[in-house]
Order: C-alpha cells, then structure tokens, then sequence
C-alpha cells in the first residue's frame, strides 16, 4: 500500500470506529443498568474473555476509582477457586460480544450455581445469544460492522463497548454525587491524584 492509501485506510477505520459508537442505542434498559450498579451492597463483579475481557477490567478499574467498588475475574480462572469472591450482595456483568463465549457461559452458569440470588447484568452485542438468556438484565450495543479486512478482528465493536461501559460508569459516578475529594482518597497518586487534591482544597479547603 502507498503512503495515500495507507492514510485513507486509517481515516477509513477511524470513521467505522466513531460511527458505530454513535449507533448505540441508549434506552430504559441503560438506566435500568445504571440503577442496579448503584444498588449493589457488595462489590461488582466483571468477567469477560479475550479482548472483551480487557475492556471488562478497565471497567472494574474505572467503577473502583469512582466509587464503586470492583473487581473483574477472568472466566477460565472462576472455575479454578476464583468464584470464591463472589458473595450473596454482589452484581455479576457478564460481557460477550457475539454472547456465545464458553468461558463467560460457563462463568455465569458457575456463579448461579454458588448463589442462586446473584444478580446478573449482561452486556453484549448480540440480544438473542445464550448468554442473554442467562441476564437477570441485558445491556444490548447491537450488531456491529468490523472494519477488520478479514471482518474477524473485533476492532469497532470493542470502540463501541467501551463507550458505552465508560458512560455507565460515569453516570454511576454522578448519580451518586461523586466528589474530588471522593477521587482523591481512592487515586492519591500520581498526576491525577494530584488534580483531584487540588480541587479537593479549592472546593472544600481540605481533603
């Protein structure tokens, strides 16, 4: 490929990766989402596998830094003695894009076993799928076009997924009123622990 064509493909994936952002549907059943999160006594639970599962434990990461605490297992580890963090005031997110992942199945399927109560929220692409059947409830990005020349490396719908967990999170952290200060005590390191400090003090004069 020439350097042109080389441009024009990056601008070309770039654009199938913003566009199937904007595709999200946002509806009751995001609120719905955001509401059971917030409600969770205990800790919220992400599992998802592959490349999914990255984005899964960048949400557990996100959700822990604002306020809620969380932590992700990886599926094929849950059968292994990792289900054992589970507990009866949890909130298990399943994440699968085509829905159909093994090991998420097999998690979900785990964890119902070990508490029957285990509140489920799974989050896929796919409405139908087996793992959508197993949700107590379902957050569905739909079908989404990879711009991946083979159509197999899951490239837009991974853009896609995480935009839409980002903005769960986020709108859990606002619901619940999240400060600076909040920030601060759970990221006191590094540059941002630093701005949440500063703010901290401009808005409440200590942290």
């Amino acid at each position: 490929m020439r350097s042109s064509q080389v441009m024009q493909r990056a601008l070309a994936i770039l654009s199938a990766e913003a566009e199937a952002i904007k595709q999200i549907q946002i509806g009751r059943e995001f609120v719905t989402a955001t509401r059971i999160v917030m409600a969770c006594k205990g800790k919220v639970i992400v599992t998802g596998m592959g490349k999914v599962g990255y984005v899964g434990r960048r949400l557990a990461a996100t959700l822990s830094s604002t306020g809620t605490p969380a932590v992700f297992i990886h599926p094929a580890e849950a059968a292994h003695g990792d289900l054992g963090l589970l507990a009866c005031d949890d909130l298990l997110i399943a994440i699968s894009n085509s829905g159909r992942t093994r090991e998420v199945l097999e998690m979900a399927d785990g964890a119902k076993r070990r508490i029957p109560s285990l509140l489920t929220l799974v989050v896929t692409g796919n409405i139908t799928s087996p793992l959508a059947k197993k949700g107590d409830r379902i957050l569905c990005y739909g079908k989404i076009k990879e711009p991946c020349p083979l159509g197999l490396t899951p490239t837009a719908s991974i853009a896609a997924l995480s935009a839409l967990l980002d903005a769960l999170a986020l709108c859990v952290m606002e619901r619940k009123g999240f400060t600076a200060e909040d920030y601060a005590q759970r990221h006191h390191s590094g540059y941002l622990g630093k701005q949440a400090r500063k703010m901290a003090l401009l808005q409440y004069g200590s942290i």
